[in-house]
């Protein structure tokens, strides 16, 4: 088969701290039939986060004038991802919350048929200083996710997902403060299979994040129910459209493991 085209893209508001070591931190060669390439979405930065992103290697930077909210800058990057060819999209957090190296471990579901669009679990993997009232908001909202799709969901506001191409052209973001829970409730109840897959996660040494929970009361509660209103129509899905042989990939971990 062609190579697979995989565009990493990383919404990034003031993240100079971070963003360089992130997209340095990203394989760009875990697979010999995957491509891959870093796009970043600089949402309204006042700092230097769109040069620190080109010297560590950004191929594509597209930048907002003004700040826009993080579910825009998604929504951006989703729509650039596509336009410039991915056959999956890996988006990443610019704050080294999320680990880099373990992109194909994300990937690895797709390639072998097994779903079309992935989360990274922190819950499900490991977590490291999360404070207790962002966990408990994190249960509530995923567990509310839960209950509307009748599908568990381990970890609904993961900032580590990746989709297959044909995830990318029919996911909607109904608004732009966030898209965590409203892309999956759109993108499952369209017929797409969701998976999770552990991630070993550590909260942010650099930079402060601008998700509150009072935000998520007065903006992403009102999203939910405007899109569990709204009508889907269910999409067909080329469900071998990225495999890749396990012979394949078997042998990608050999020769990884042997240069390492």
């Amino acid at each position: 088969m062609n190579k697979q085209n995989v565009i990493v893209f990383l919404p990034a508001y003031n993240e100079e701290e971070s963003i360089g070591e992130v997209i340095r931190g990203i394989p760009r060669n875990f697979h010999h039939d995957a491509e891959v390439r870093v796009l970043v979405i600089n949402d309204g930065s006042t700092d230097q986060t769109v040069q620190v992103a080109k010297e560590a290697g950004a191929d594509y930077i597209v930048s907002f004038e003004r700040n826009q909210g993080l579910g825009a800058a998604v929504r951006a990057g989703l729509r650039e991802c596509f336009a410039h060819g991915a056959d999956i999209a890996v988006m990443i957090d610019a704050d080294g919350e999320y680990p880099a190296n373990q992109i194909p471990d994300l990937l690895q579901p797709i390639f072998s048929g097994e779903a079309d669009y992935t989360m990274g679990s922190r819950f499900l993997g490991t977590i490291k200083g999360m404070k207790i009232h962002r966990r408990l908001g994190n249960y509530c909202f995923t567990f509310l996710q839960s209950l509307l799709l009748k599908e568990w969901i381990y970890d609904g506001q993961s900032g580590m997902r990746a989709f297959s191409r044909q995830a990318l052209e029919h996911a909607e973001i109904i608004h732009d403060y966030n898209y965590a829970q409203v892309i999956t409730l759109n993108l499952v109840r369209k017929g797409f299979r969701v998976k999770e897959v552990p991630i070993q996660y550590q909260v942010r040494s650099k930079g402060e994040s601008f998700i509150t929970f009072r935000g998520y009361l007065s903006s992403v509660l009102p999203a939910i129910i405007k899109e569990m209103k709204r009508p889907v129509q269910r999409v067909k899905i080329d469900y071998s459209a990225h495999v890749i042989s396990q012979t394949s990939i078997a042998k990608n971990r050999q020769m990884i493991t042997i240069e390492e």
